[in-house]
């Protein structure tokens, strides 16, 4: 029975891992037979929802914020790469992420103590005041944002005006932050999380220093999240409102739910869902309606895929092809 047992995880995990490759080998060919950027946009919230279900999907954590931390990353690598021409992207990039990251420390250590809806408000609300200093500040171009900045070269080598090298960049920015959440979730510390999610006084009775996991899975998850918005600006080259405002952070929360929370492969078919919903529908006569039918999309999920278009998925094939 044990050998049995084994063979089998054993089969899932090449099955696991073969299915890994086939996406990879999509994503290398992908700019070929469809527009780059659109599929750069993909990319970025595709990172984006990803980091943010690390911190609901695998700790139990509702932000409510983390449009913050997408904006942080956009505006200071935006600022950085206009003010200063000579900027490389690669330096902007991490310029714009180690910002996000220091500002999810603040925000984490604001807000990590409390639970449930508690720590929703107090994220949404330290949003929201990020959002006005954000409109106010000189740095962020307030309403008007930040434009005309130049992709330049990546490492002073390659020209990222070429919309294909520029793929290439986003894709294997986002290969980095998947494969970095991936072992992430698998380690020790991972397994400590979901212990955590699934009953935290057990977790804080076996010794565990439950804020401090907690506050390290937030950093990491508002890190990410920075980094999809600084990569986000270098792609469309400029930084506005839009990505800070509250609208922002409830859309990462759709396209999580409608993927599948605490999935690997669930919030990057959700982002990629809406976003196409909002290019394909964006300039027809149904743009005003586009809210409404993600609405009803994420009316349907909930009725009939509880767990998520993946989750769901997963649990059809557990249940009929094991």
């Amino acid at each position: 029975m044990n050998l049995t047992k084994s063979r089998f995880k054993g089969s899932e995990k090449y099955n696991r891992l073969f299915f890994v490759l086939v996406l990879l080998v999509i994503g290398l060919v992908a700019p070929f037979v469809a527009y780059p950027m659109l599929l750069m946009k993909m990319l970025c919230f595709a990172l984006f929802a990803c980091a943010f279900n690390l911190l609901l999907g695998f700790v139990g954590l509702l932000s409510f914020g983390h449009a913050a931390f997408l904006a942080m990353g956009g505006y200071i690598t935006g600022y950085l790469m206009t003010r200063y021409t000579g900027l490389t992207p690669e330096v902007g990039i991490l310029a714009g992420t180690l910002a996000a990251t220091l500002l999810g420390l603040l925000f984490g250590l604001l807000a990590i103590r409390r639970q449930g809806i508690y720590f929703a408000m107090i994220t949404l609300a330290l949003a929201q005041m990020t959002y006005f200093v954000y409109l106010q500040a000189p740095f962020t171009g307030g309403e008007n944002g930040l434009h005309g900045m130049q992709r330049g070269q990546l490492f002073g080598l390659i020209d990222l005006n070429s919309d294909l090298a520029m793929y290439y960049l986003v894709l294997a920015v986002f290969v980095f932050g998947f494969l970095l959440i991936r072992r992430t979730v698998h380690s020790p510390f991972g397994q400590v999380l979901r212990a955590i999610r699934e009953n935290e006084p057990r977790a804080l009775s076996l010794g565990y220093n439950v804020d401090a996991y907690k506050l390290l899975a937030f950093v990491i998850s508002a890190g990410l999240a920075g980094l999809a918005g600084a990569t986000k600006t270098v792609v469309f080259q400029f930084a506005t409102l839009t990505d800070a405002h509250w609208h922002m952070s409830g859309e990462v929360i759709l396209m999580t739910l409608i993927g599948g929370v605490g999935t690997l492969f669930g919030p990057m078919l959700g982002s990629s869902l809406v976003v196409w919903i909002h290019h394909v529908l964006g300039g027809s006569v149904l743009s005003s309606w586009i809210s409404v039918i993600l609405g009803v999309i994420f009316v349907l999920c909930v009725l009939l895929f509880r767990d998520g278009i993946v989750g769901y998925l997963q649990k059809f094939i557990k249940r009929n092809l094991r």
